[in-house]
């Protein structure tokens, strides 16, 4: 193979035909993992929270989740094909060196979920700690008021994210008996929350007569778009870096049912207690609590909550390092591979995931909706169209591997950038921008006119289209290669 130490790894590397072990069970095992966590719960709980009524709950997670089968299928082929990871593949359509920015962009949406899950371990540790020491939830208030965050909770965060950095200073290796331990307890916790929501409730029915906040279609679909959208964006980085995963199927038959089978039925299934359990707490405590974590700290037992808050935290622990601190420090890593290694790469991530304010992003659920979800789906959705419409009406389903890791290849286009990528994906990010300042309230609504701010209910949807369909015009000339 003729390659380029700068681009060429064994990391990077296409995985040879004898390694390629994985069958349709283990995607499917892959994705009932990654959908048992406490995001995925609060998804749910959050739709139930912003007015919807348990089957209209149920019914956009299915089709969200749906609808980002499509690209993951898609995108996929590729891995499965060919044996390359997605920084690899994406040299194809953004060149050499360009990937590095579709690569960046999935990192910094890694960060916000690293933060999110920091902060989320962090705030169990805090209901555990109050119990058994009062004092620390009227601590001196420290930081200002604007960033809404209480001393408490805080510390227990920081400490948290500590142990989160310690875990990447001894190595990814060491947190694999912790996944074991995940994939053991959150089964068991979701099932123990949707016995308990069962009894207090006194059955599914009060649960399920719940009815909708919506009085009329256009109040419904005000909300539903804009949380379709965000469902779509929940798996969204997972579209684009799926080949890192498909990379090792057996087959293509094998990667592609295998996340049919799980990617629906699991995020689906878990979804459905989120819904059931929230429902429940209306009923039993007179208000609606959507997030388990606040939910846990209100039973009786010291004992109880503090087991059930250590083992969140674990588990916590062992998605947020698998499933977002490996990806990204390794793109970290490859912008400078003499420099960044994968450990620096993982300090970076914690100190970007501490930045993005995560307690804010999930204090209520229109932040964690419209303001994350949404919001880094408009980034994503046009890195998606355009590998997608390159790979499959450009190339034709057809790479030359080799010029993958050269950097002079064909792939190499202008100095490493193909500039088709980066206009395409400019354009399809610039539709969505006004929408997002207006959500997060830094220029008023009336700046712009109403049918562009409305986009932003579609922006995964938009930029996929408007990415994918404008680098087919500037692409659609040159010669399939």
């Amino acid at each position: 193979m003729n390659t380029n130490s700068s681009l060429y790894s064994e990391d990077l590397a296409p995985i040879s035909n004898e390694k390629r072990t994985w069958t349709t069970w283990n995607y499917a095992a892959l994705w009932i993992s990654m959908s048992l966590c406490i995001p995925t719960y609060m998804l749910s709980s959050s739709l139930i929270e912003g007015g919807m009524n348990w089957w209209q709950a149920i019914l956009t997670i299915f089709l969200g989740n749906t609808v980002v089968l499509i690209p993951m299928i898609l995108n996929g082929h590729a891995g499965a094909k060919y044996g390359i990871p997605f920084p690899v593949f994406a040299r194809a359509s953004f060149g050499t060196a360009g990937a590095n920015i579709p690569a960046l962009l999935r990192a910094i949406v890694a960060c916000g979920w690293f933060g999110i899950q920091t902060w989320i371990g962090g705030f169990a540790l805090f209901q555990m700690a109050r119990l058994w020491i009062p004092s620390i939830e009227t601590l001196p208030q420290i930081f200002p008021d604007s960033w809404g965050l209480q001393t408490g909770p805080a510390i227990c965060f920081i400490l948290f994210w500590l142990l989160n950095m310690y875990v990447v200073y001894l190595g990814v290796d060491s947190i694999r008996k912790l996944l074991v331990f995940k994939a053991i307890f959150l089964p068991v916790a979701a099932l123990a929350l949707l016995f308990w929501a069962l009894s207090a409730a006194h059955g599914l029915g009060p649960i399920l007569d719940t009815p909708s906040k919506f009085t009329n279609t256009t109040d419904f679909f005000t909300f539903f778009f804009p949380a379709l959208t965000g469902m779509v964006g929940f798996w969204a980085t997972l579209s684009l870096n799926i080949p890192d995963f498909t990379r090792y199927a057996t087959s293509q038959q094998a990667q592609i049912k295998g996340q049919i089978y799980g990617l629906p039925t699991s995020m689906t299934l878990f979804a459905f207690v989120g819904v059931v359990v929230t429902s429940a707490t209306t009923i039993v405590f007179g208000t609606m609590i959507w997030d388990p974590v606040v939910l846990a700290g209100k039973f009786d037992s010291k004992l109880l909550v503090s087991v059930a808050m250590i083992a969140v935290a674990i588990s916590t622990l062992a998605t947020n390092i698998a499933a977002n601190i490996v990806s990204p420090a390794n793109d970290f890593a490859n912008l400078s591979p003499s420099k960044i290694d994968f450990r620096k790469g993982g300090y970076i991530t914690g100190i970007i995931g501490i930045l993005i304010f995560p307690w804010k992003l999930i204090a209520d659920p229109t932040g964690y909706i419209f303001t994350w979800l949404v919001g880094y789906s408009s980034l994503l959705g046009p890195v998606g169209g355009i590998m997608i419409v390159d790979y499959y009406f450009v190339r034709k389903q057809t790479l030359v591997v080799d010029d993958l890791y050269n950097t002079n290849g064909i792939y190499s286009f202008s100095k490493g950038f193909n500039f088709s990528a980066i206009i395409a994906l400019i354009i399809g990010i610039i539709p969505n921008v006004p929408g997002f300042f207006t959500t997060i309230k830094v220029f008023p609504a009336d700046m712009f006119p109403g049918w562009l701010i409305g986009l932003y209910s579609y922006a995964w949807f938009v930029g996929f289209a408007l990415s994918g369909f404008v680098y087919w015009l500037l692409m659609k000339n040159r010669v399939a290669k």
